[in-house]
């Protein structure tokens, strides 16, 4: 162990530092029912698991507010499903007479310390997770936040340093997050008037023609796998909802564009790796053998449609060949097919490494948690 630190139940934290039980520095508060007075109409913002899972994006309203919530409360999710990424998430309340507090939803007030890092801190907190087993759905009980354990370092200072190092993080991260959803919609924007001819490409003037998909690839369904004879490593099998297994061989040695054919996400279009093996679950639509048609074009072609309309079936929704085999397609020559999959393939390309850049700095903030919320960095 370093000099100037410390070996803890929380693990090894600055040796100044303290582990305090979390009634020694914030007031527990559990929220009250509001269902009965939530209305459009409300001038109450109405603190549910959903509006702390999605960071205060998606909201109901009420008349009425039995909990308020301060500025500088903590909110928390005291109850979710098993595994749920929900379970003692929290929120950082902005404003004072905002938001009320429904049930199940606890408010944490802090005493005179600094609230932003403890909401660092608390924030899907370990010791609250290790209470969903996975199978149940877990509530956490008043009496579970009398335990939960704490680092504070001693000087209020050091508490808003940390926090607005990691506040510095989360704001490059929403403008990450920004920046691609932008970039995901100028593509879709971009898929609507380029595969439709209503914007062509510079030098592209030909007619497009209306083609049936089976007379521009063949569609069928492979052999599906049963998950006992799925190996540990190998091809990626794809079924129904992309990748759910490894197999030691491939069935395909080039991605193919794939349709989900059964279950509620039927219709839904995806495209596979190089060497894969695809199963029953999903169609097959193949134009490798097809010279007049670029392979890139018809996936961005086919992830644009709407294929409800070859949905059979009342119970189970489904899709056979007959209907998908006679949906038709409008197909503008070779050489304009493979510029605009050029087009979208770079867009692709460019969401890509956003994504790519985003995990990263997610990854490094985890990183910068673990460094800066046990004092192995210190910034003051």
């Amino acid at each position: 162990m370093k000099p100037g630190y410390k070996q803890t139940e929380m693990g090894v934290i600055a040796k100044e530092w303290e582990v305090r039980f979390l009634p020694e520095v914030l007031r527990f508060r559990g929220g009250k029912a509001h269902e009965q007075h939530v209305s459009e109409n409300g001038r109450y913002v109405c603190v549910n698991s959903k509006f702390i899972s999605t960071d205060g994006k998606v909201r109901k309203y009420s008349t009425a507010n039995f909990c308020a919530a301060k500025t500088g409360d903590i909110l928390m999710v005291m109850s979710d499903l098993p595994n749920g990424r929900a379970l003692a998430k929290a929120y950082l309340v902005e404003a004072n007479d905002i938001y009320a507090v429904n049930q199940r939803i606890c408010a944490l007030t802090v005493y005179r310390d600094c609230p932003e890092y403890f909401f660092y801190v608390l924030n899907r907190h370990p010791y609250f997770l290790k209470f969903d087993d996975g199978v149940s759905q877990t509530h956490l009980l008043n009496h579970v936040f009398l335990k939960c354990p704490i680092p504070v370092p001693p000087r209020v200072a050091e508490q808003r340093a940390i926090a607005t190092a990691l506040s510095d993080v989360d704001a490059l991260l929403g403008a990450l997050d920004r920046l691609i959803a932008k970039k995901r919609d100028l593509k879709q924007a971009a898929m609507q008037q380029l595969l439709t001819g209503k914007t062509r490409l510079p030098g592209f003037h030909g007619e497009w023609v209306v083609k049936r998909l089976d007379e521009i690839a063949l569609l069928y369904q492979s052999v599906t796998i049963s998950a006992n004879h799925f190996t540990e490593s190998g091809y990626p099998v794809y079924g129904a909802n992309g990748v759910v297994g490894f197999y030691h061989s491939p069935n395909h040695r080039t991605w193919q564009v794939t349709v989900t054919c059964r279950g509620s996400t039927c219709g839904t279009v995806n495209r596979t790796v190089d060497e894969c093996w695809i199963t029953g679950n999903a169609m097959v639509l193949s134009c490798d053998h097809n010279r007049s048609m670029d392979k890139g074009f018809f996936y961005f072609l086919m992830l644009g449609q709407n294929l409800t309309d070859c949905i059979t079936g009342t119970g189970q929704p489904q899709i056979v060949r007959s209907p998908l085999a006679a949906f038709r397609v409008r197909l503008p020559p070779l050489p304009e097919q493979t510029a605009i999959a050029e087009v979208l393939s770079g867009m692709d390309a460019e969401l890509a490494a956003l994504e790519r850049r985003g995990e990263k700095t997610r990854a490094l903030k985890q990183g910068i948690m673990q460094e800066l919320l046990t004092g192995r960095t210190r910034l003051v």
